[in-house]
């Protein structure tokens, strides 16, 4: 099978692409096209003859929203492929929140009667992942090992291993009840968008912190600084925002309780050679005629 690899040339994946039985060529001659870039400078106007596209990325909502993505051919994503990266960050973020590091970097005297008494262990705690794909799998062993359960959310409402409760999407609205923590790890859709609103917040426990490692709008920004100044949760780690970038002067600087980091949840080092064994394993099985990981649905969006 004829790729083009684009929108420059990275060793890891093009070793990749040949190892799993690709030629590397121009995109006038391509049946396939693996795009390591974004939205903006991937190609206007494909050739028919482009029968499936690999993008790089795990969360590719900017394609959907550039029209990028259509039905026309098959589509692939990076989805699971740095799960463990991003479960790492999730769980220190809860650690980080639990034990109030946050406070104590910032400290310069000892401060110990300044300590919120709501500083809790992830022992012995339920923590709700919503959206538990790969990166949900990924945090379950961690959060035991620490002595957590789990309660997962996902699209179909599947079992999913080593959570006590695995619910379907449409019963979201149950989990805010059943959990002490909240880990948000689900899509970027029209269903989604604001899942995290006034409501879902006064519903959580006061003890409660928020990680978010989805999307900024997943969490609406406005009830989320409104919750946090009036204790409705202990506090939130966000490596999203909305908006993103987070504005200088924006309300959520000010806060105390709330740990911003700036998209990194996924470290840049090694992206690409992280990815390289799933585009070799996806060419392989593309020109098997077998289905391909981490396939896009564009009916779903994503």
């Amino acid at each position: 099978m004829r790729i083009h690899l684009g929108p420059g040339r990275d060793d890891h994946l093009a070793n990749a692409i040949v190892e799993g039985g690709g030629t590397l060529v121009g995109l006038d001659d391509a049946d396939a096209l693996v795009w390591d870039g974004g939205p903006d400078d991937f190609p206007t106007d494909l050739p028919d003859r482009i029968r499936l596209v690999q993008l790089t990325y795990a969360g590719i909502e900017p394609f959907f929203r550039a029209g990028l993505i259509d039905d026309r051919r098959l589509w692939a994503n990076a989805s699971g492929v740095y799960a463990d990266n991003v479960a790492e960050y999730a769980v220190g973020g809860l650690l980080v929140g639990l034990r109030q590091f946050h406070s104590s970097l910032a400290a310069k005297s000892w401060r110990k009667d300044d300590i919120d008494p709501r500083v809790r262990t992830l022992h012995g705690a339920t923590v709700a992942i919503v959206g538990c794909g790969g990166i949900g799998r990924a945090m379950i062993p961690r959060l035991h090992a620490l002595g957590a359960e789990v309660v997962a959310v996902n699209r179909s409402g599947r079992p999913v291993d080593g959570a006590k409760v695995t619910l379907p999407s449409v019963r979201t609205r149950e989990v805010w009840s059943m959990a002490d923590h909240f880990v948000i790890a689900a899509p970027a859709t029209e269903d989604t968008d604001r899942l995290v609103d006034a409501a879902v917040l006064e519903a959580m426990p006061d003890t409660a912190w928020l990680v978010n490692v989805a999307r900024g709008n997943l969490v609406d920004t406005d009830a989320l600084v409104d919750a946090m100044r009036e204790g409705k949760i202990a506090g939130a780690v966000l490596d999203v925002t909305d908006p993103e970038p987070l504005p200088d002067g924006h309300p959520l600087w000010d806060l105390d309780n709330v740990v911003i980091t700036p998209h990194i949840a996924n470290t840049r080092s090694h992206l690409t050679e992280n990815f390289a064994p799933t585009l070799r394993e996806n060419v392989r099985r593309f020109i098997a005629g077998e289905e391909l990981l981490a396939r896009v649905e564009p009916s779903a969006g994503y």
